[in-house]
């Protein structure tokens, strides 16, 4: 039995990577590939649970004013996770896609994000979203930009027919947003999806933060009054 109260739609800020690789003496690097690997933990456990939508925050697009070294690292964990996970994707059922700026990304790390695209698109399962190279205003740039290059009627322009331009087109609404690492925040993500958002806030960094926490998000997501601007009766009917 599918349980409605389970958030359609969750996007995880993944913050602190670098602070705790910082507060165990470790290269920031390091706390980049302990992160990699509690985000699969979570992204079963989203699954698990019957989530439609799974949108990680892998790398913003102000994330390329990070120093070179570190730059260069990320995209090699992103290289190695692109070519070492889609098959585990496919096994899930998962549907991967990448929403954000791609076009600053490396030539290889292009190829590799269309072909797990490709590959996964025939898939029934949860839509896993990794942003990358993403900014919540510059998504927003390109849907206007997207829309007059189309040939859109300004006189039509409505909600919906710009949602369909933005990176997230044919995705619901994100409901629950999750910040680790104690910012309170939402850093330029999702910020046309997010109107409505429930926001859950954490002091755990990334690579600490456990399926057994996310369920505790989950759970508080659960117990909120949703209310959309409408009185309390009206939005629960």
């Amino acid at each position: 039995m599918t349980d409605h109260t389970i958030p359609k739609h969750v996007g995880i800020i993944m913050d602190g990577n670098g602070r705790w690789a910082n507060q165990r003496g470790m290269p920031r690097v390091e706390g980049h590939r302990k992160g990699a690997g509690r985000t699969k933990e979570i992204i079963e456990a989203a699954a698990d649970i019957g989530i439609k939508t799974l949108t990680l925050y892998a790398f913003s697009i102000e994330n390329w004013k990070r120093p070179h070294d570190e730059v260069i690292t990320l995209m090699d964990l992103l290289d190695f996770y692109l070519k070492t996970e889609i098959e585990d994707l496919l096994n899930k059922g998962l549907v991967f896609k990448v929403i954000g700026n791609k076009e600053k990304l490396p030539d290889n790390i292009q190829y590799l994000v269309e072909e797990a695209q490709r590959i996964t698109g025939g898939n029934k399962g949860m839509n896993l979203m990794m942003a990358i190279s993403y900014g919540g205003r510059d998504e927003i740039v390109r849907a206007v930009k997207k829309f007059i290059e189309k040939g859109g009627d300004m006189d039509e322009v409505n909600e919906e027919s710009f949602e369909e331009n933005l990176d997230t087109g044919g995705v619901a609404p994100v409901d629950l947003i999750i910040r680790t690492g104690g910012e309170k925040r939402i850093s330029n993500f999702l910020v046309w999806q997010a109107a409505y958002a429930e926001l859950f806030f954490t002091d755990t960094l990334w690579p600490d933060f456990t399926k057994e926490e996310f369920m505790y998000a989950i759970e508080d997501y659960k117990l909120r009054q949703r209310r959309f601007g409408m009185i309390p009766d009206k939005a629960e009917t």
